[in-house]
């Protein structure tokens, strides 16, 4: 959605012309001599940031960090077209018991995974602002870790109402309600240990810096459309810890994800649309509308 507004972010980033796309699953049709652990008909998805493997952080097994991603339909052709070419280290092959659906949505639940499972959760009090796909995902990992409350802020009633569909414990209307009310009442006496902001709105992350516990921790996954400023006299004064996340880690965040929808984890609900490829226009004119989970494009369709 970023890249199809074309926001600021888009601006600095894309190269044009540039076949986007990021999310996706598919079977191997072809591979290099090399490439040796597939086969081909098996299905797969992939993880989208393509690293050197030659950097300090690559070679240290932090390739998440590597300094020279490149990002599958960002920088790099991506995944809306019949074909695309990864490297055989970034299949990910899928289990059977896991549909294609759900599959194809790895990658944005990924970014879910890393940001909810940076900080330990049990017994913690999370809050989530943010209630697109991404951070319903979040509480949804948060709750299942062993969170003692889980609350999701959001302005928009239809993600409300489908954060509550898929059992989030406590959804907020973050244009009417007080976050502070609301904490009284599900028995909240001091502040949130754990932030996940997902929305990349300003008000949001100052909200939510306003109501961490001292010492709590907050990881920042929501891209912002321009810059904002923040208090940081009150980071500092709170001793808040503050991380940023881009993507997954590699390859932790995907053998989690994995295990958490075999254990259970239904994220079914949150696919709101099924569409052929020839309508991808309708599909990105769902999500601008803010009436949409995540929509999947069937090729096959």
């Amino acid at each position: 959605v970023h890249i199809w507004k074309w926001d600021d972010w888009s601006a600095k980033t894309v190269p044009v012309p540039m076949v986007v796309g990021h999310e996706f699953c598919g079977e191997i049709v072809d591979s290099g001599k090399a490439a040796t652990k597939y086969r081909i008909g098996q299905r797969v998805a992939g993880e989208g940031h393509i690293v050197c493997n030659t950097c300090r952080n690559c070679r240290a097994g932090r390739g998440h960090l590597c300094r020279n991603t490149l990002g599958v339909g960002v920088n790099r052709p991506g995944s809306f077209a019949e074909y695309l070419c990864i490297p055989e280290t970034n299949v990910i092959a899928i289990p059977d018991d896991i549909p294609d659906d759900i599959a194809a949505i790895f990658d944005p639940f990924g970014n879910a995974v890393h940001t909810a499972l940076s900080f330990d959760l049990v017994g913690e009090d999370v809050l989530v602002t943010g209630a697109g796909p991404i951070g319903i995902m979040g509480a949804l990992v948060a709750q299942k870790a062993g969170a003692r409350k889980v609350v999701i802020t959001d302005i928009s009633p239809y993600r409300r109402e489908l954060a509550r569909n898929m059992g989030v414990q406590h959804v907020v209307d973050a244009a009417t309600e007080d976050l502070a009310d609301v904490m009284a009442e599900i028995g909240m006496t001091e502040g949130f240990d754990v932030g996940l902001e997902m929305s990349g709105a300003a008000p949001a992350l100052r909200d939510m810096i306003d109501k961490m516990n001292n010492g709590g921790k907050i990881a920042l996954l929501g891209i912002a459309p321009t810059e904002f400023s923040v208090d940081w006299n009150k980071v500092i004064f709170k001793m808040l810890h503050v991380k940023g996340i881009y993507g997954r880690e590699m390859y932790e965040t995907w053998y989690k994800m994995i295990a958490l929808v075999q254990s259970g984890l239904d994220l079914n609900g949150l696919i709101t649309h099924r569409i052929a490829i020839d309508e991808f226009a309708e599909g990105f004119d769902a999500m601008m509308s803010g009436n949409a989970g995540k929509v999947v494009m069937d090729w096959s369709a």
